[in-house]
């Protein structure tokens, strides 16, 4: 074997070498995710640096880089849970969160890449457990729904505080309760609407019957009033202005002055 051929194969080696050690010393990461770096050689995971953002970046061979998503997260989890009085409850929550950027190195350290089974979903199902089992049925049936979330959340949040992951919101998707104590809760909620009902009824009746009364009573005062005021004298001259008037009309007729009782006149005839 010449020395150009011996060349030839130790510039192959040296290209294989510098290809595998290029192919082991890369990385790229996503949009939407960053890398943490651990160094074999140098004290393990990095917690005193950023992690590494988006794009390519070289990395010694001996090193390696755990990738995660940084978007927010949905944890979705059906749950068997007792309310207040002991009763079963299926429960359907729903969580968004993220992991702490600033803190990816800590979370990966004392965490690891499964920090979601590990930390989140026990949280998750310890808060929601905690917080129906100060509730009854027909409270988790009424209107407390919008209440419950936030006590999820804020339970949820309490225990997960420091632990590296930041949760942005808790929603109660369904909540199903035994058939036999829904139908009981409709019931109830159906005979209490119709007593409401039947209140609102009595009291529109009661308060039409008195509007009548003050009515009648107002038109009582008033004829009582207009009765006082029409005296003998007061009627006379009424009858005497409206005979005058009459006498103005261009229809025949007779009129006899005085003849007519309390001495009014009498009108006789027209056309």
């Amino acid at each position: 074997m010449n020395t150009i051929s011996k060349r030839y194969i130790v510039l192959g080696v040296v290209a294989i070498f510098l290809i595998i050690f290029l192919s082991k010393s890369t990385v790229t990461i996503g949009s939407g995710e960053r890398g943490v770096l651990y160094k074999t050689f140098g004290g393990g995971v990095v917690t005193d640096q950023p992690a590494l953002g988006e794009g390519f970046h070289l990395v010694a061979p001996w090193n390696k880089v755990y990738i995660y998503e940084i978007r927010q997260q949905e944890l979705s989890e059906e749950m068997n849970v007792l309310s207040s009085n002991g009763l079963e409850i299926d429960l359907d929550a729903t969580i968004w969160f993220t992991p702490e950027i600033a803190k990816l190195g800590l979370l990966h350290q004392q965490k690891g890449e499964n920090y979601i089974d590990r930390i989140i979903k026990p949280a998750l199902r310890s808060a929601t457990r905690s917080v129906i089992g100060r509730y009854t049925p027909e409270q988790l049936y009424s209107s407390k729904r919008d209440i419950i979330q936030q006590e999820i959340f804020e339970a949820t949040k309490e225990i997960l505080d420091n632990q590296y992951v930041v949760l942005k919101n808790a929603l109660v998707r369904d909540i199903t309760l035994p058939p036999t104590i829904k139908d009981a809760i409709e019931r109830k909620l159906r005979q209490e609407q119709e007593a409401l009902e039947y209140e609102f009824r009595l009291s529109k009746a009661q308060k039409e019957a008195e509007r009548q009364k003050i009515e009648a009573e107002g038109k009582a005062r008033a004829n009582d009033i207009l009765n006082a005021s029409l005296t003998d004298k007061i009627l006379k001259e009424k009858g005497i202005q409206a005979t005058i008037e009459l006498s103005k009309s261009s229809n025949s007729k007779v009129i006899v002055i005085g003849s007519g009782k309390d001495g009014l006149p009498i009108i006789l005839g027209d056309k």
